[in-house]
């Protein structure tokens, strides 16, 4: 009888070959999962580029067993990986030119201790645009007066705002309240930046929390939200929109399609935000029509459980 090392090379790693198989069909097909029951195709989809670990785990297993056929399956998974994911590891493209727009986005935490400091670090990398969600009205002071000199035109709504370098118009509250909320509530706000590029409708929002249970993903109120605005862009007459917010999603996440089937998003930069400590997912997203988001970056911690992204997107020209 052969011992088990001597079983044929042929036969070694027989589970990794389908296992790196069924990864690459996660990563190609994931909108073939399920949503029903637990919203399980946007679980997957919320923590997406982490199953580049098992494809490293599989790649390193493959090796260890010489396994041919594993490894060529292997290899299919590492392709599907690159594929989705490989554009944001790439480099941004030179920065600078007139049809450039930098933007922050943050969730500041409605618990953060020094809101002065937050704004000072956010006015300090010196973008164009800073959108903030969570102002609670004993913190709201402090942001307004320490990015007064940087930022002179500002406009809030509830519990969000924007702070702009150039002058706003038409600003106003925007209704992405979903139905079963009953409280006050008023998380995003639509204006217009008179940039020197042209007139370009910004929308601030913050859409609801989702939780991890043993039932999967509640998603429910975000998903209705999401649609919500997914509409007000879609009839937004202005040419140019930029959508920065909180949004409780990450750009693979099929519960924020009202957004991102009308939105382009970074092309550059993964920008894990949350939570700050240790950053498993980008919630905190920047997205455009009729502009680039050429690249996206985290920017360092503040008092808050999110961190800061920063956006450099490039206004497309006129026809």
């Amino acid at each position: 009888m052969r011992k088990a090392a001597e079983v044929p090379r042929r036969a070694r790693g027989h589970l990794l070959a389908p296992s790196a198989v069924l990864t690459a069909v996660l990563l190609m097909f994931h909108r073939a999962v399920p949503n029903s029951p637990g919203r399980l195709g946007s679980l997957l989809e919320t923590f997406l580029p982490w199953l580049g670990l098992v494809v490293l785990a599989l790649v390193g297993l493959a090796l260890l067993r010489r396994s041919s056929a594993a490894l060529l399956a292997v290899l299919l998974s590492v392709a599907a990986w690159t594929h989705q994911f490989g554009g944001l590891l790439l480099p941004g493209d030179a920065q600078g030119g007139p049809r450039e727009l930098v933007a922050v986005q943050h969730n500041v935490s409605d618990e953060n201790t020094d809101p002065e400091a937050t704004a000072r670090a956010l006015a300090e990398a010196g973008p164009d645009l800073i959108a903030l969600e969570e102002l609670v009205p004993r913190a709201l002071p402090d942001y307004e007066r320490t990015l007064a000199a940087r930022y002179p035109h500002h406009t809030v709504h509830g519990t969000v705002g924007l702070w702009s370098k150039y002058p706003l118009t038409g600003a106003r509250p925007l209704d992405i309240k979903p139905r079963g909320i009953t409280e006050s509530w008023n998380r995003a706000l639509r204006t217009v930046v008179r940039a020197p590029q042209g007139e370009i409708a910004v929308y601030v929002a913050h859409l609801p929390s989702v939780r991890i249970g043993a039932g999967g993903l509640a998603s429910s109120w975000r998903d209705e939200s999401a649609g919500l605005l997914g509409r007000a862009v879609a009839a937004e007459p202005l040419r140019t929109v930029l959508v920065l917010g909180d949004l409780n999603g990450t750009v693979d996440d099929r519960g924020l399609a009202p957004l991102t089937s009308r939105l382009g998003v970074a092309q550059r930069g993964f920008a894990l935000s949350f939570p700050a400590g240790f950053p498993l997912v980008r919630i905190d997203q920047v997205m455009a029509r009729s502009a680039t988001v050429a690249h996206l970056a985290t920017l360092p911690a503040t008092g808050s459980d999110h961190l800061p992204v920063i956006a450099r997107i490039i206004l497309h020209q006129r026809s």
